[in-house]
């Protein structure tokens, strides 16, 4: 049995998940981490990416968009503002959103480019997640 510790994952909405896990990997801003219990004291930001929860026997993943983690030796707190479960994610929706995002990032109009590569980014990873 893996040593386990306590994962909390809330959104303005509430609470998105409780539960105990023996990792979890995700993005932040620095790069992609893993974390197990006992992990050193950490905060960082989250980036939007596949947040992936291995519980006992399986993984369960989210798309997971922005936020901050606090990581504990014994326990993770992810506080989100956007993760979804793939269920939850309309992928026509999300393709939609990601052919936005391209037309505006190849036009040459007075577009905000670090809003529009931010939609990219979040239209990709919920469809890299759908599939």
């Amino acid at each position: 049995m893996a040593d386990l510790f306590k994962l909390q994952i809330i959104t303005p909405e509430g609470q998105f998940y409780q539960g105990e896990a023996s990792m979890v990997e995700l993005t932040t801003t620095e790069g992609n981490i893993g974390v197990y219990k006992d992990h050193i004291p950490l905060t960082a930001i989250v980036a939007p990416g596949i947040l992936k929860i291995h519980e006992e026997g399986e993984v369960k993943e989210a798309a997971l968009m922005s936020g901050f983690i606090q990581i504990l030796p014994e326990s993770i707190v992810i506080m989100a503002e956007v993760v979804e479960w793939p269920d939850e994610i309309d992928s026509n929706r999300a393709e939609e959103a990601k052919i936005r995002a391209e037309r505006r990032l190849k036009g040459q109009s007075e577009v905000d480019v670090v809003r529009a590569e931010a939609a990219l980014k979040r239209a990709l990873v919920r469809l890299s997640i759908t599939k």
